[in-house]
């Protein structure tokens, strides 16, 4: 009736209630759990057309302290900071997938006085892959003791899966302890 007022549909289901609504308030159609509209909302459309899953899991870590990794070292596993960690799936360097489906995953690495050219194989490991990327790339900013490492896959894994990312390569060597370089993402595609 055009009134400035909330207008919605319950689904009233035997374990759980749904709605589809508009949220008059913030001029947004909702879809979410319960019979609240606006409380718990899975996905919502906004006047202009954009569309935001607000539960959607989805986390960053970033390396923010110094450490020493040798061959088969689990990378991000101390020294870090929880950036966000949307539905708390993250715990330390390990992702556990909340439910199966599509995740991207992606890591930036930079190491710091490498004096070897040996070559390191960064890899991201799931429960049932490995995805291994070579890198022996030298020079940052001029300096050649620097080796930066970089990979991203569209990882198939089920419900309880779980990700990190792993360095293998012959020497030890140390991250570069500035946020802006060392970080692990991921997020739910679907």
């Amino acid at each position: 009736d055009a009134g400035a007022e909330d207008t919605k549909i319950v689904f009233d289901g035997n374990a759980q209630d749904y709605h589809i609504g508009l949220d008059d308030s913030a001029d947004d159609l909702v879809i979410g759990l319960g019979s609240t509209l606006g409380t718990t909302s899975h996905i919502v459309i906004d006047e202009a057309g954009h569309v935001t899953k607000p539960l959607q899991p989805t986390f960053m870590v970033s390396q923010t302290g110094s450490l020493t990794v040798a061959n088969g070292h689990t990378l991000f596993s101390t020294g870090t900071t929880e950036v966000w960690d949307v539905n708390s799936d993250v715990s330390g360097s390990t992702f556990t997938a909340p439910v199966t489906g599509k995740y991207y995953l992606v890591y930036n690495m930079l190491y710091e006085s490498v004096t070897s050219d040996s070559v390191f194989e960064d890899s991201i490991e799931t429960s049932n892959r490995r995805y291994a990327f070579v890198r022996n790339t030298r020079a940052y900013s001029g300096n050649n003791t620097y080796l930066f490492s970089f990979g991203a896959v569209i990882a198939d894994m089920d419900a309880n899966d779980t990700a990190y990312v792993k360095h293998n390569g012959p020497t030890a060597t140390v991250h570069h302890a500035n946020a802006a370089w060392p970080w692990f993402q991921g997020f739910l595609l679907g």
